[in-house]
């Protein structure tokens, strides 16, 4: 038997692995609002849902798959009525994307703002029920001074 790489050419130590239905629609949609490519795509038992899938962006896969009955484990943001996830995206113009994502039919969630450890970084939520935070990576923080800004930022917000 030939020796493979345990960690196949183009993934990296962490992947996320999405549950999202409909998943077909949902690669269609992160085409248009990530520049995603899908990679493979392989049918469930019924030929119409989606068993696996791999989607590209940037130099990170994605895998992902639609809900299948019977399977409490697997459920979408939709069925689960929440999602504890946030995938983040660095992106070269946050602006853009965001903007991209929203005129794809992302839903803001928090708008793009300079934010205290660096980033200019905002949120959107697909239509699917995932949520994304977007972000350009505008300055390098030291540890001390992103601890005075957070503190200051979370004054500003009411807590504390």
């Amino acid at each position: 038997m030939a020796k493979v790489k345990a960690i196949p050419d183009g993934f990296h130590t962490v992947t996320a692995h999405m549950v999202v239905t409909p998943a077909k629609k949902a690669i269609d949609f992160y085409k248009k609002a990530f520049g995603a490519e899908e990679i493979m795509c392989m049918p469930g038992p019924d030929g119409k849902s989606v068993m696996h899938a791999e989607i590209k962006i940037g130099n990170s896969h994605i895998m992902l798959n639609d809900e299948f009955p019977g399977m409490d484990y697997m459920k979408s943001p939709s069925s689960a009525k929440c999602t504890t996830v946030t995938m983040h995206l660095y992106v070269e113009d946050v602006d853009k994307s965001y903007d991209k994502a929203v005129k794809a039919g992302a839903k803001p969630s928090m708008p793009i703002m300079d934010m205290f450890w660096g980033d200019r970084y905002g949120k959107v939520t697909d239509p699917f029920g995932h949520e994304w935070s977007l972000a350009t990576h505008k300055e390098d923080v030291s540890p001390e001074e992103c601890g005075k800004r957070a503190a200051a930022w979370m004054k500003g917000q009411g807590c504390g």
